[in-house]
């Protein structure tokens, strides 16, 4: 099944736009990887992550993100209950530049700060994160422009700092990176029709053994979009959606030797909208989880939420 999901990614990434005439949809860029917003905070990928890419109101942008995760863990292997809060916050510069006529390239950068509450006192990490650069393409566009296949392929550079002291606790994922050059692979697919419009996307991504000789598993990400315009004149637009998204994520291993409770895998439901007046664009997003299991049950996801504020190119 790993196999299929590789395959089926090799295509690759969004970043596409959707503009029909007069009062019709206007749909964004979905950039919902999942994958490389920052932060994979479930013992599986540090660094950059789960969330996903939100949807644009500009096609070429520079913009700041916020990105928030809260979970549940264990505090230790000798209690039962998940008695842990740790908080995954993130604030990202990113922004697309266009190459070509069907090629541009993305790029993102974190900052991080995360904080664990543990009976012994909380623990704060904080710096940059890793870097993420990523090839866009437009595989395919119809005629009429409700169709539309996106692809792209990418790197996360190993900026962000990796504490070999953070893997022995419950979530090994509390860090600033993965320490590893990881090579990331997204697929969107859109079918726009008047003020409807519904997003696919999938991701995978395939990390490496860092210096530290720890190996984060791989994740797979997919999910399904659905926006509905609300409001759309000459300088502003506004678009409601709503979602699922799932993740899934492989066991983590040190010199080659597979550890346990680093597996799992979880699905959220999602709420948002996004607005553009002019070349400015504003979108926020919160995500609850319909399903958790992550860390092999010793983690519960419990909420994230986004904003972004970006500006046209």
């Amino acid at each position: 099944m790993k196999r299929i999901f590789l395959i089926i990614s090799l295509i690759l990434f969004n970043i596409n736009q959707a503009k029909t005439i007069n009062d019709s949809l206007y749909v964004p860029n979905d950039f919902h990887t999942m994958v490389f917003d920052d932060c994979d905070a479930c013992g599986c990928a540090a660094g950059n992550g789960s969330s996903g890419f939100e949807s644009l109101l500009n096609p070429q942008f520079i913009g700041i993100k916020y990105f928030s995760q809260h979970y549940k863990a264990k505090e230790n292997l000798f209690v039962k209950d998940l008695t842990q809060d740790q908080y995954f916050n993130t604030i990202q510069l990113w922004g697309r530049i266009p190459l070509m006529k069907k090629l541009s390239l993305y790029a993102s950068l974190p900052f991080h700060f995360h904080e664990k509450k543990t009976l012994q006192g909380d623990i704060n990490i904080n710096g940059i994160g890793d870097l993420n650069l990523m090839g866009v393409y437009q595989l395919f566009n119809s005629k009429d422009n409700i169709h539309q296949l996106n692809g792209g392929i990418g790197v996360k550079v190993p900026l962000g700092k990796f504490d070999e002291k953070g893997i022995s606790g419950v979530n090994p994922s509390f860090q600033l990176g993965t320490g590893s050059w990881d090579y990331q692979m997204v697929l969107n697919y859109k079918f726009q029709k008047n003020k409807l419009a519904v997003l696919f996307n999938t991701d995978y991504t395939i990390k490496t053994e860092n210096e530290k000789h720890y190996h984060f598993g791989n994740q797979w990400n997919y999910a399904a979009t659905g926006f509905y315009q609300i409001l759309s004149n000459k300088k502003v637009i506004f678009s409601a959606k709503a979602g699922l998204q799932g993740e899934v994520y492989d066991k983590n291993k040190q010199f080659d030797e597979v550890l346990p409770n680093t597996a799992g895998s979880a699905l959220y439901g999602k709420l948002g909208f996004e607005a553009s007046y002019k070349k400015f664009s504003l979108g926020s997003e919160m995500m609850l989880p319909a399903y958790s299991n992550l860390a092999d049950g010793d983690i519960e996801a419990k909420s994230r939420f986004s904003l972004f504020l970006n500006f046209g190119i």
